[in-house]
């Protein structure tokens, strides 16, 4: 079979041979698989109406478009698919129990509790762990993902429950959804006085397709107009059915703020537990797991917040978490008190990891550093591509010159820096999801990241046009007046909600800035001098604030503006040059207009950026 031309360039057919590629790989990749020279495969591209570069990431649409166009079937393998291909490489079996039967062992339950905005979720959280989370929160948001366990007796007999404290609002569904992947139970928190609201229906959804059970937890009981049964009632309509009108969903009235049946709560975990599901783990096997939370402390390092969920993990263990790796120095529960091992359902804080993993990456100990770091690195490698090949824009021969030319279509380019992972995450899903007009305006996460603002963020947002987004995070060393000398903009916040907001709103209209004109000082002309080479120079004392050189000026005479947007092109004190002249002193203005009259007034004012409300 002849084969097909491209241009001139010819290159064999593929007839139906199957080629496996990652997710984000590149023309370079696919020559290599079927020996071609990539130099070929981007003339087919060309020829295909796609301007692609032989090392660019491909999106999947795009290289299973090429395999069509050379008769090759092409498969993208997915990063699950290909984790788990690299760690059967090592002889690593991910996700489930080794050894038979009798090596399992009971293990505490998983909580994650949710609910609607304000009906008291932290606050229940904040009661069962009798500590105060609330006062140290910015706006009363739980921030990040954190993870405890409590111990409550049932049946005289002590059970323990691991809450995962996942914030509520709706801000961060990715969250809740991510959440509930590691959860066995998950607590509905209703408030009696405000019943079913819309993210109470969107938590439903999360714990049905997470396919856990549900205890729900009618709060605020004590509040006027409380109506437990009212919330019942409510339930009903999404399949929750209480146990009391026939169905298996225990409904438990409580006040969080009261602290009122706490203990009946926690049975009602245990009982449903019991009831629902049968949670065994073999704790004899190396420990596996997830990363709940993580970020970066400046005297520890990396510091992540995993759940165990098979396995014991111990100090001095080998582990790799996502596309960090390291050797665990030391562990500490949620009171911050040093534990030398964690058994299936314990929730601890990990130190020695290389860097800050993402939350909800998964974590497992390997018999030495070496496979460690080999696991991290082809992990990261294979993230970073898949990375590219999403960020990538799609751009045809039919459309990149009208769409440059046009300038149909804005991106606003951002670069997240956030002190936790979870919160990263939140917020880019967040932005992600925010809508402006169609495909007019749209947003692309060019970078993120947990820590301080590098001096790569800043280089990387300079070359591309991008803002930078720091979540409770500041710029390290002086980065700072690098971002300033760079004209990159960076955007501090502290509450999610208001990030969201500002991008929306920036991204709406493409806002550009507002400014506003700020007075800095006057002068009166008392003599007029003619300079050769530079025209009519005013002789003037500075009336109130101060006269800069460079600064905007406009030119008055009898309250009238003769002359605007006029600049101070000298200044001078008697026949030294000055950078400002202040209140009081008298000296020459230049401002590059001659029709200056004795009692003229030379007004001096700068624009600055108007704050958003």
């Amino acid at each position: 079979m002849q084969a097909p031309s491209f241009g001139g360039v010819k290159i064999p057919s593929g007839n139906g041979q199957v080629i496996r590629l990652s997710r984000g790989a590149s023309l370079s990749d696919f020559g290599d698989r079927i020996d071609v020279n990539p130099a070929s495969l981007v003339q087919v591209m060309m020829h295909l109406g796609e301007m692609v570069t032989a090392t660019q990431s491909l999106t999947d649409e795009t290289l299973q478009l090429l395999g069509e166009e050379l008769k090759y079937t092409i498969e993208v393998v997915s990063p699950e698919d290909e984790d788990r291909e690299l760690l059967e490489s090592f002889s690593i079996e991910f996700g489930e129990d080794e050894g038979g039967e009798e090596d399992l062992r009971a293990r505490p339950p998983v909580v994650t509790v949710m609910g609607h905005v304000d009906h008291g979720k932290t606050r229940l959280l904040d009661a069962i762990r009798n500590t105060n989370v609330v006062s140290g929160e910015a706006g009363g948001i739980t921030q990040h993902i954190g993870a405890y366990q409590v111990a409550t007796e049932v049946d005289g007999e002590e059970r323990r429950i691991t809450f995962i404290d996942t914030p509520g609002h709706e801000a961060f569904t990715a969250m809740r959804a991510r959440g509930a992947q590691a959860t066995d139970i998950a607590v509905l928190v209703v408030a009696a006085d405000d019943g079913v609201k819309p993210q109470t229906a969107e938590a439903i959804d999360h714990a049905k397709a997470a396919e856990v059970p549900i205890v729900v937890a009618v709060n605020k009981i004590d509040v006027e107009g409380a109506d437990p049964q009212r919330v019942r009632a409510q339930l009903t309509e999404y399949g929750l059915v209480a146990e009391e009108y026939g169905g298996d969903v225990q409904f438990v009235d409580i006040s969080a703020k009261q602290g009122v049946n706490i203990d009946g709560l926690l049975e009602a975990v245990v009982l449903t537990s019991d009831a629902s599901l049968d949670l065994r783990a073999n704790p004899e096997m190396q420990a596996q797991g997830l990363a709940i939370e993580a970020y970066l402390d400046r005297g520890r390092g990396s510091m992540a917040t995993v759940l165990v969920q098979r396995g014991t993990l111990n100090v001095g263990d080998s582990i790799v978490c996502g596309d960090a790796y390291g050797r665990v120095r030391a562990m500490l529960d949620e009171n911050g008190d040093q534990v030398q091992k964690a058994e299936p359902s314990r929730p601890v804080q990990v130190l020695g990891l290389t860097n800050v993993p993402s939350a909800g990456d998964n974590f497992l100990v390997v018999k030495d550093d070496r496979v460690a770091r080999q696991i991290a690195q082809q992990r990261e490698a294979r993230e970073r591509f898949a990375q590219q090949a999403k960020a990538s824009r799609r751009v045809t021969l039919d459309n990149w010159q009208k769409t440059l030319e046009e300038g149909e279509r804005d991106e606003l380019l951002l670069i997240i820096k956030g002190d936790m992972s979870g919160s990263v995450e939140a917020l880019e899903e967040s932005l992600l999801k925010i809508e402006a007009g169609g495909d007019e305006v749209s947003i692309r996460v060019i970078g993120r990241g947990v820590g301080a603002i590098t001096q790569n963020d800043i280089n990387l947002a300079a070359s591309a046009g991008a803002i930078i987004v720091g979540f409770n995070v500041r710029p390290e060393g002086k980065n700072s007046e690098l971002a300033d000398r760079m004209g990159v903009d960076i955007r501090y916040y502290s509450v999610i909600y208001q990030a969201i907001d500002e991008v929306e709103a920036a991204l709406k209209g493409m806002l550009k800035p507002e400014f506003e004109e700020v007075q800095l000082g006057s002068a009166q002309i008392r003599e007029v001098f003619k300079v050769p080479k530079i025209g009519n120079v005013a002789g003037s004392i500075v009336r109130d604030g101060v006269i800069r050189r460079n600064s905007k000026a406009r030119l008055i005479r009898d309250g009238v503006v003769i002359s605007d947007n006029l600049t101070v092109d000298s200044l001078r004190r008697f026949k030294d040059d000055a950078t400002e002249v202040r209140e009081g002193f008298e000296c020459g203005i230049g401002i590059g207009y001659n029709d200056v009259r004795v009692d003229d007034v030379i007004e001096t004012f700068e624009m600055r950026e108007k704050p958003r409300d």
